[in-house]
């Protein structure tokens, strides 16, 4: 089980090419948004990816709204590393930052309910998250149409 050989950490500029090219993959089959390797080298600091022997096989970001909100996004694992535990571990990085950082409250905007139910995440109305809306949301093609579920974790 690669899990227990991966090494969780946080980005460096040289992994931007391939968070690229995983994120890529889902956002072509409109599971999230397509992050340009430009984007992802401006908000490196906040992005966490999953080491398997050198190779970048999975990835997070942390978004900031206020000093007691944050958000988890551009959760993805490489297809052939899917179902190993190596999401959860790039949760539980992300989230052990954002304690330390002092947030109350983290959400995320998912498709896979399940996942962030196991981890005790619990479903909200998008509403409850208007910095999302406008910071990012005005800008995606599923604006109108909208099927991700947003789902909150209080520490």
């Amino acid at each position: 089980m690669p899990a227990a050989e991966t090494c969780i950490r946080n980005a460096r500029l040289s992994d931007a090419a391939a968070i690229s090219q995983i994120t890529s993959s889902y956002a072509g089959q409109g599971i999230m948004l397509k992050r340009t390797v430009e984007n992802i080298i401006e908000d490196i600091r906040n992005f966490f990816v999953a080491d398997y022997n050198g190779r970048v096989i999975g990835c997070c970001a942390i978004a900031f709204y206020t000093v007691r909100l944050a958000e988890i996004r551009s959760l993805a694992v490489l297809e052939e590393f899917r179902g190993t535990g190596i999401g959860r571990l790039l949760i539980e990085k992300a989230e052990g930052v954002l304690s330390e950082e002092g947030v109350k409250e983290v959400f995320v905007l998912t498709l896979n309910s399940g996942f962030f139910g196991q981890m005790r995440y619990t479903e909200i109305e998008k509403e409850y998250f208007p910095q999302k809306i406008w910071r990012d949301c005005t800008n995606c093609p599923k604006l109108m149409a909208c099927d991700e579920i947003a789902m909150v974790k209080k520490f």
